[in-house]
């Protein structure tokens, strides 16, 4: 191998071992916790809305995103834990945002039933360390939508909502707990 074709490969391989070091780095990929916080507990979330199983969805849904993260002991209580995850969920809406029937005429609005439904569920929540002055996370208004369509059978509203509710709680949690631990 001739000296110039030494020195060629060893600037492609100084400058591969650099590229790193470019200053690029991705934002939110790490916990920023407290390392002190070993054990949370996330106590039942309180439901103003009246909707039925709402709070016990939603409280089992975040304590699971919390224990898949693996550097948590998560438990369902506020005595003996090091942070605390406070929430209470403010309004449930299911609200028709597809509509099919009617011909156009004037009677047809009697006709016209509703397809597609979007629920869309509001908490407030607070992340504090246990003796801590200031929460360490804090949202009074943690919103999350979710849309599902109705069959032309009645019977599958409620299947069809039960589905999104359940997809709706695992995303809410999903970004709940990512914008609890996470540099975002």
């Amino acid at each position: 191998m001739t000296p110039s074709r030494l020195l060629r490969l060893a600037l492609v391989a100084l400058a591969l071992a650099n590229l790193p070091c470019c200053g690029y780095a991705l934002v939110g990929r790490g916990i920023t916790t407290d390392a002190s916080i070993k054990r949370i507990g996330v106590p039942l979330f309180r439901d103003t809305t009246g909707k039925t199983n709402l709070d016990q969805m939603i409280t089992r849904k975040v304590i699971e995103e919390l224990l898949r993260r693996g550097r948590f002991d998560v438990v369902q209580q506020s005595a003996g834990v090091d942070a605390l995850v406070d929430g209470e969920i403010v309004s449930y809406n299911a609200t028709p945002v597809g509509f099919e029937g009617g011909s156009g005429q004037p009677d047809a609005a009697a006709q016209t039933t509703a397809s597609r439904y979007a629920v869309t569920v509001t908490a407030r929540v607070k992340y504090t360390k246990v003796g801590g002055a200031e929460p360490i996370w804090a949202n009074d208004s943690f919103t999350f939508r979710d849309e599902y369509d109705v069959g032309s059978d009645p019977g599958s509203f409620f299947d069809q909502e039960g589905q999104a509710l359940d997809r709706l709680t695992q995303a809410f949690a999903r970004s709940l707990v990512a914008a609890m631990l996470e540099a975002f």
